[in-house]
């Protein structure tokens, strides 16, 4: 189970990422160029707030059946352990939060730009958080 969660989480990674790019861009054309929220911004969106909702709850499993998660103080010490303890953790939370709000008070707004522009900042700094905690792992993004 734990090598099928793993090579999903993995995979996950490159379809967020994809997406999180694909949504910057769209944003950034929309906001820059004034267009309407269209239905393919929604889509977009929703596609990422989804594929990202399932990448934290394999990962959110992952936490709980991890060998390499362990709550001690000697853990805490150790920089492979205390990143994937704590920093991974916090680091990817706070990046699905940003692109949840992103999502969820965007779709609540009426001014097309205003939802581009939210879309834009806030999926771009989960963009930054991802590919800094994705680093920090010493693995690489391939």
């Amino acid at each position: 189970m734990y090598g099928a969660l793993l090579t999903t989480h993995s995979f996950l990674r490159y379809l967020v990422l994809l997406l999180l790019i694909a949504v910057i861009i769209k944003s950034f054309a929309g906001f820059a160029g004034k267009k309407s929220f269209d239905k393919a911004d929604n889509i977009l969106g929703l596609t990422l707030f989804s594929v990202t909702h399932t990448q934290f709850l394999i990962g959110f499993i992952l936490y709980f059946v991890s060998p390499l998660i362990k709550f001690s103080g000697a853990g805490m010490k150790d920089p492979t352990t205390r990143y994937w303890t704590a920093e991974h953790f916090v680091i990817m939370i706070a990046a699905v939060v940003l692109i949840t709000v992103a999502r969820l008070t965007s779709k609540r707004m009426t001014v097309d730009n205003a939802r581009h522009k939210r879309m834009l900042i806030f999926n771009s700094i989960a963009l930054v958080l991802i590919v800094g905690a994705i680093t920090m792992s010493k693995r690489g993004l391939l």
